[in-house]
């Protein structure tokens, strides 16, 4: 039940973002459902693997290229998917900022709701 309430909340902070951005664009709650499952997918299985080939780069950069990684899963799900559009890498980069902050807020909510018997 956790996981389908973060879910659902996570594709309203989608909708949030491009109402918030002009620079990412949604067409649908549903197309946010999708994209924030893709994301999320995307945020368990290639951001682990991107973060240990950066490494390097992350740790002189002190950590700072974790928001290009950040990005570029966002702009990828924007591309592999029609009703979920990011218009550029700047784009990509301010929009996972802003999904990123929403998601620090959804989980501390998320975990308050389920902590409360």
């Amino acid at each position: 039940m956790k996981t389908i309430v973060k879910w659902l909340l996570s594709a309203a902070a989608l909708l949030a973002v491009a109402y918030l951005y002009s620079g990412v664009q949604i067409n649908s709650y549903g197309s946010a459902l999708i994209a924030a499952l893709v994301i999320g997918l995307f945020n368990m299985v290639l951001r682990p693997v991107l973060v240990v080939l950066t490494l390097p780069v992350t740790i002189i950069s002190l950590g700072l290229f974790l928001f290009v990684i950040n990005a570029l899963m966002f702009w990828a799900a924007a591309g592999m998917l029609d009703g979920f559009h990011v218009r550029g890498f700047g784009a990509a980069l301010l929009g996972s900022l802003i999904y990123s902050a929403f998601g620090i807020l959804i989980d501390s909510a998320v975990e308050r709701l389920f902590l409360q018997k």
